[in-house]
């Protein structure tokens, strides 16, 4: 999930963390939300879109929110306050969208929405160590709770491993010279660390582009399953899901956009879906213009038969 823009929950060191989600009214209207219906927003982050389908389901509605991130749950929870009583009933879950079916029964559901990534919430929170602008432990959970660091990860597996992650996870065609570079650099510690060894291995392939950043990339997904748990999440969609509810989709790298364009043909073929995207949704210039972090993404979206 990637979010930027208007206003108000604070980060780290009281830092404010924007937030307009992306492909907001689109998402909104693939959803097509049902007043009374029961909706799961499988990565609330923030609160964005919990916020528009709760306002649209009114007292009647139930509202799920999924999310990894214990501090994402509490921002959300500050944000959807203000709808009061006349608004949906929100059950906020601390768990990762791959358990969708522990949180709604078969058929029960009218409509789930998946805005994968990283939130401004953990990206802009040099703390969490997702990102190399600022110096930090290497950490990259979304729960920061559980799960592996990505500092055991960059120090504990071997250099084929690495190797092999890197290119996998991060399309990254000099995964192998920047897994001996790691390895010859142990330990690494700090996410500035990590980017100057992979820096001084290979230089950036596009202007503006930092040479570490598909690296980044593969360690956040391996560490947080990314793509395992993106995978559970669209196996269990059909289960869930009414005939004529809705499954949306935000995605924004080719490996999530992959997964989930293959999941919905495989769908359609079992008779699960319709589609209701031929092709991906993409930002307007003017929501780039707003969110830069918006370029990349890409929406799609099925309806269960």
């Amino acid at each position: 999930m990637q979010e930027s823009g208007d206003s108000a929950p604070r980060g780290a060191h009281g830092k404010e963390v924007s937030h307009v989600p992306v492909l907001l009214s689109e998402a909104i209207d693939f959803l097509a939300v049902k007043p009374g219906g029961l909706y799961v927003d499988a990565t609330v982050g923030l609160g964005g879109h919990s916020y528009e389908v709760a306002r649209r389901l009114g007292r009647l509605g139930r509202l799920i929110g999924l999310d990894k991130d214990p501090a994402a749950l509490e921002r959300a929870k500050a944000r959807l306050a203000p709808l009061g009583e006349e608004a949906a009933r929100v059950t906020l879950v601390h768990d990762s969208f791959a358990a969708l079916a522990d949180h709604a029964g078969e058929g029960s559901v009218d409509g789930v929405l998946a805005d994968l990534g990283v939130s401004s919430l953990q990206f802009d929170d040099a703390s969490r160590g997702f990102s190399f602008r600022a110096d930090a432990p290497l950490d990259m959970r979304m729960d920061p709770q559980s799960g592996q660091t990505a500092e055991q990860v960059v120090n504990q597996l071997s250099e084929r491993e690495l190797a092999d992650l890197i290119y996998e996870f991060g399309e990254e065609r000099r995964s192998r010279r920047i897994a001996r570079a790691i390895c010859r650099a142990r330990p690494i510690r700090s996410t500035q660390h990590l980017a100057e060894v992979v820096s001084a291995a290979a230089r950036p392939m596009k202007p503006g582009i930092h040479p570490a950043t598909l690296t980044f990339q593969a360690l956040r997904i391996f560490v947080n399953r990314e793509l395992d748990d993106l995978k559970e999440l669209l196996a269990a969609a059909p289960q869930v899901l009414k005939p004529g509810g809705r499954l949306v989709i935000i995605s924004f790298h080719s490996l999530e956009d992959r997964i989930v364009k293959d999941s919905f043909r495989d769908g359609v073929k079992l008779g699960h879906y319709k589609l209701l995207t031929k092709k991906p949704v993409t930002p307007g210039e003017e929501e780039i213009g707003r969110n830069p972090r918006a370029r990349s993404a890409k929406l799609r979206a099925a309806e269960r038969i």
